[in-house]
């Protein structure tokens, strides 16, 4: 099978149709159920011990409230994306942001801890639907050069300031209202989405073949969840660690360990199928490109370090300055504020040099802004050092996902627009995974050295002001650390990315009716 579908240009283009007249309002509706999705991976955070307190959930099994997300999102991803390609994906769409918001209800109603979970579950299941097919429907009705650089402008702000705008909504929900409006402020949100969508966003499919590879399915599935299972609870075990004071490597635990080969050892034989099968769940060509394999695996760096800045900050404002959470989630917003700005410059510049230098400009912004926040002491001014860093930090994400989701998706033809688009989703939650087991292991190992360190030196280990330094050499090496994944990431688009401002889609768009 061709690269693109019949009749397409090499971008995956149909320079013979009219654009399609109502694309900006449904950019705007696809917008809002997006930032939905974005927002539930760190609403919930800020809500968690509100959460803990009222439905009794043991200490160890809160982690599940965050992970039972995070499972199934990552797990269903690809799956998700070539449903929406297959069976419709404004279909998809639908069923997705309806599916979301009754799991949102479930688990604003929920009772007791079980009920709470499987909420989550099934948050992440249907938001395996909705994004891919929400970036995909981009892809299929924007593909004039210059109104796709502002559409992908749009998502790339959405998806660099997204999280901020979460720990802010999850403060403000949990301190004046209730933890349980952090689920259902997603009900009104989605009715609204989908009652706007069924007249505005067109139905496009995949054309050609359209047969299912359930093998590549089960294993891809099984593979990621296992994969991102494994990392979680690495996290977990180094913050164990950090509790009852053990000096194991928590990458040594032997139940983690176990789901990561296991994921892995899924994941090459998903590859095996891939390459064998007549119409595979994942096209190896899509990876195999160089540019979006670049792509994928900038995305994948900038994830991993992402994931520090808010995880991190986040505790950083609120344990060590003592923000309220609401407090804590507006000081988190000069993040937002740099992503927007960057990303309407990006939709220009884009255009005029191309995908790579604004993704190693952006890599490099953002790794900048993350150093900035590796210099914060236990009484930093947040004008002098939080501010600036998370502006840089805001910017460089601005400039990385604007180009980087256009670049994911460019050749990648209509018949594989949502397995392109589900992929760049999954090499970001993959990578948040990852980032969140190596950061959280490399932080409690720098508290654990700087306590041993200051009470040699003659400090006396009760004294609270001792531990909460040592907390912040924690967070700031993390930062450090979380700064070189993306230079990483950076180094990746500059060696890999060969795209030029000609290689973006030219004038022109099919939208294929079910």
């Amino acid at each position: 099978m061709s690269d693109t579908a019949p009749n397409a240009t090499a971008s995956g283009v149909f320079p013979d149709a009219e654009p399609y007249p109502r694309r900006w309002l449904a950019l705007a509706v696809i917008a809002v159920t997006v930032l939905m999705v974005i927002l539930d991976a760190t609403i919930v955070n800020i809500a968690l011990p509100a959460v803990t307190a009222d439905l009794g959930v043991s200490a160890a099994n809160q982690q599940w409230i965050v992970t039972a997300y995070t499972l199934t999102f990552g797990g269903f991803l690809l799956l998700g994306g070539r449903i929406a390609d297959f069976w419709g994906r404004k279909r998809t769409y639908l069923v997705g942001a309806a599916g979301f918001a009754v799991a949102s209800a479930l688990g604003g109603l929920a009772t007791n801890e079980v009920m709470l979970f499987g909420a989550r579950a099934l948050q992440g299941v249907f938001g395996a639907l909705l994004a891919p097919a929400s970036l995909a429907l981009l892809t299929v009705l924007f593909t004039d050069a210059r109104e796709r650089a502002k559409a992908f402008a749009v998502y790339g702000a959405i998806a660099g300031g997204g999280s901020a705008v979460g720990l802010l909504l999850g403060g403000v929900l949990t301190e004046y209202a209730d933890w349980r409006w952090c689920f259902w402020v997603n009900v009104p949100v989605a009715i609204v989405a989908i009652v706007a969508a069924i007249p505005v966003v067109p139905e496009s499919k995949a054309p050609g073949e359209t047969s299912y590879d359930i093998p590549g399915a089960v294993l891809v599935t099984l593979g990621l969840a296992s994969l991102v299972y494994g990392f979680t609870r690495v996290a977990e075990a180094s913050q164990e660690n950090a509790v009852t004071g053990s000096t194991d490597s928590a990458w040594t635990n032997g139940p983690a360990l176990t789901f990561i080969v296991v994921g892995l050892l899924l994941i090459a034989a998903f590859v095996v199928v891939e390459l064998r099968v007549r119409n595979p769940l994942l096209p190896m060509r899509l990876v195999l490109d160089r540019n979006r394999g670049g792509a994928y695996l900038t995305s994948t760096l900038v994830g991993a370090g992402l994931i520090g800045a808010f995880f991190f900050l986040s505790l950083y404002f609120q344990q060590v300055l003592g923000y309220e959470p609401v407090v804590a989630g507006f000081a988190s917003l000069p993040v937002t504020l740099g992503v927007l700005i960057a990303a309407g410059a990006a939709s220009a510049l884009v255009l005029k040099t191309g995908p790579r230098p604004l993704m190693v400009l952006g890599g490099l912004l953002a790794a900048a802004g993350l150093f900035v926040l590796s210099f914060l002491t236990v009484d930093s001014s947040f004008w002098a050092l939080p501010f600036p860093g998370q502006l840089l930090l805001g910017l460089g994400l601005g400039f990385t996902f604007v180009p980087l989701s256009n670049l994911a998706l460019i050749g990648a033809g209509e018949h594989d627009a949502g397995a392109a688009s589900a992929m760049l989703n999954a090499t970001q939650q993959v990578g948040a995974s990852i980032g969140t087991a190596l950061l959280a292991t490399i932080s409690v190992g720098a508290v654990t050295s700087a306590l041993a360190d200051r009470v040699a030196a003659g400090g006396d280990p009760r004294d609270p002001a001792l531990g909460l330094a040592a907390q912040v050499d924690g967070y700031t090496t993390a930062f450090t650390w979380a700064a070189g994944l993306l230079v990483a990431g950076a180094l990746v688009s500059a060696a890999l990315i060969k795209a030029t401002k000609d290689d973006l889609p030219a004038e022109g768009a099919m939208v294929h009716a079910a």
